[in-house]
């Protein structure tokens, strides 16, 4: 019988208005049971550069953050390039394919999402989320984001508030990271990068 795992939940995403802002619930489930209402999702790297945040298995998530900032001091900071490590080293190696998390991260011009398949997604609308809670989340944040003037935190905020009204492993201890944005040069773009996915 195999042990349950200690799982966080719901992570959104939203760049708008000159900031994005990445927000996470605090809630930390293993099996039926909440173990931790509080927890950190949603944090700092690189000189404050760049936002992460993690759904998914805690320590996997813990490990997960300590290989992608290995990926940022070897890239200088380049968020795309960083990914493309991780992702890469995430797909392949023996030990890291078997973790258990998605991540959310940006800096000042992108928003990605790295997921354990080696995709890397930079959304289309400017949103995006994660978790068990995510697909609540993300429609609740492209509804405000269509039909509000709430800022890009505000936004994630309240998408989060919404996940977590009906969501039960999202709960409504929120920690919102933001960044001002700039506009990503030319040569940045996803697609000429990797295409999409890490070979």
């Amino acid at each position: 019988m195999s042990r349950a795992r200690p799982h966080a939940t719901t992570i959104v995403a939203v760049k708008r208005g000159g900031q994005v802002a990445i927000a996470g619930d605090g809630q930390v489930t293993v099996g039926d049971v909440v173990m931790k209402h509080r927890a950190g999702k949603v944090r700092r790297l690189f000189h404050d550069e760049i936002i992460v945040g993690f759904a998914g298995a805690v320590a996997d998530a813990f490990t997960l953050f300590d290989k992608f900032e290995q990926q940022l001091e070897k890239h200088q900071g380049n968020l795309l390039r960083a990914a493309v490590g991780l992702s890469r080293e995430w797909r392949t190696d023996r030990y890291l394919r078997h973790l258990e998390a998605m991540l959310l991260v940006a800096n000042s011009s992108q928003l990605l999402l790295l997921s354990g398949d080696g995709e890397i997604i930079e959304p289309d609308d400017d949103v995006a989320a994660i978790g068990s809670g995510g697909p609540y989340a993300h429609a609740a944040a492209r509804a405000l984001v269509q039909s509000t003037e709430l800022t890009a935190p505000e936004v994630a905020r309240r998408a989060l508030e919404i996940a977590a009204s009906l969501c039960i492993y999202t709960n409504d201890h929120i920690t919102v990271q933001t960044l001002d944005t700039i506009e990503p040069e030319a040569d940045a773009d996803l697609n000429q990068v990797v295409g999409g996915a890490v070979p």
